[in-house]
């Protein structure tokens, strides 16, 4: 940028709240996180125009102080010494000078100001684009909060819910789908997903409700969370994360009660992922264990099982298991699409590996690295590079070679070892 980039940044928000007053068909997604925030108040949904920009908002979220007298001589701002507001005097000159003064990159950012822009030649912006890759509203902690508070407004029960379970907006989400390394097989079932939601209605009148009830099995470290929480993300959907362990209550009597109010809040949080983790600890196999409580509980997972759909209650019930032998057969019906989580074979073990040290500088063999890790799971595979990278910082090297990758691997093969040890 050739301007002073704090001046571009106070005249970014001037021009976007401009363009927002004088554009009725711009709605919250058209604003940046940073505008959002500046504009909006209480239930965010509610933006009401016209917005303003003061000295005070700017201080609050840009973290510059006296905005105005950084743009004292700017000829297309005002300034009210009463409200201490700034304001866009002739917008089209405005924008003239923000552009030649750098701000393109912004603009790029920035969908309300790419509306606005898209028609000057040469500038080869598209609204479109732009809006599609701003965060929406929907996946904000904002959005996710403001929902929780409503909900607990209608209902104090909600709270105890709340306490069952890890709630976490889909910006908070730091899985991402381009960070892991699917099997052929685990893609084709997001995508079906995908598809699902789009015809949600279609499928709903033809009452097609068994969808959206996911089982994912194999053993620890192949990312079976990882892709649950990722499925967050790309999906705009908050994720609801629980394990069975923590809601069995020590008065077992208590566990039945806690698995229907956590199906209850995933219903009123929808659209939403329900991640169910070890979802082997309650619904095994109600043979082998003869307390009544806990078939009570078991009884109470399989009945909101039943219970629950992604075309008619817009939730995706995902459940895990390391165990999937524990499982009783009522439960393993239960779900529409079985997702095998096997370790990963040579070609996804190279694939993952190129994607863990993607930000790093590494000069190693990424084949020879993958035939030398026969039997690691992906967790197993960053926890050696975690190793590498460690080993090379202690030689005051910020590059990992194939020495410091062999020290990770000798590393897991050495842990192992030691978790296979019998002691007695």
């Amino acid at each position: 940028m050739s301007g002073d980039l704090e001046s571009l940044r106070i005249m970014e928000v001037l021009l976007t709240a401009e363009i927002f007053n004088q554009s009725p068909t711009l709605d919250l997604n058209d604003l940046t996180p940073v505008c959002r925030e500046m504009f909006c108040s209480g239930d965010a949904k509610s933006i009401k125009r016209p917005v303003y920009v003061s000295d005070g908002l700017i201080k609050r979220t840009l973290d510059i102080a006296d905005a105005h007298e950084k743009i004292a001589k700017n000829p297309f701002v005002s300034y009210e010494d009463f409200g201490q507001r700034l304001k866009i005097t002739t917008l089209r000159p405005a924008a003239e000078w923000f552009l030649a003064q750098g701000g393109k990159t912004l603009i790029s950012q920035n969908p309300a100001l790419a509306f606005f822009f898209e028609s000057f030649n040469g500038t080869g912006i598209s609204y479109n684009d732009v809006r599609k890759a701003n965060p929406p509203y929907e996946d904000t902690k904002a959005s996710l909060d403001a929902k929780i508070t409503k909900l607990i407004g209608e209902d104090e029960k909600i709270r105890g819910a709340l306490d069952l379970v890890i709630v976490s907006a889909p910006e908070e989400v730091e899985q991402r789908m381009d960070d892991l390394v699917c099997s052929p097989e685990q893609t084709a079932i997001i995508d079906k997903i995908h598809h699902a939601l789009h015809h949600r209605d279609f499928l709903n009148c033809h009452r097609i409700y068994e969808i959206g009830k996911l089982l994912f099995v194999g053993p620890p470290g192949t990312g079976k969370t990882s892709l649950a929480l990722a499925m967050s993300h790309s999906m705009h959907m908050p994720v609801l994360e629980v394990r069975l362990s923590m809601i069995t209550s020590q008065y077992l009597g208590e566990t039945s009660k806690n698995i229907d109010k956590i199906f209850e809040l995933a219903k009123k949080l929808s659209p939403s992922i329900l991640f169910i983790d070890e979802f082997d600890f309650v619904a095994k196999s109600r043979v082998s264990d003869d307390h009544g409580a806990m078939k009570r509980a078991v009884n109470a997972l399989l009945k909101n099982i039943d219970r629950i759909s992604l075309v008619k209650n817009s939730v995706l019930l995902i459940g895990a298991t390391n165990h999937p032998q524990l499982l009783d057969e009522a439960a393993w019906r239960r779900f529409d699409e079985v997702v095998e989580f096997a370790l990963p074979d040579e070609e996804m073990r190279r694939e993952i590996l190129k994607s863990v040290t993607s930000s790093m500088a590494c000069t190693c063999d990424y084949q020879e690295m993958a035939a030398l890790t026969e039997g690691f799971s992906g967790a197993d595979i960053r926890l050696m590079v975690k190793e590498a990278l460690l080993s090379a910082l202690m030689d005051k090297r910020e590059a990992i070679d194939h020495k410091d990758l062999e020290k990770g691997i000798r590393m897991v093969k050495n842990r192992e070892a030691i978790r296979n040890l019998n002691w007695m």
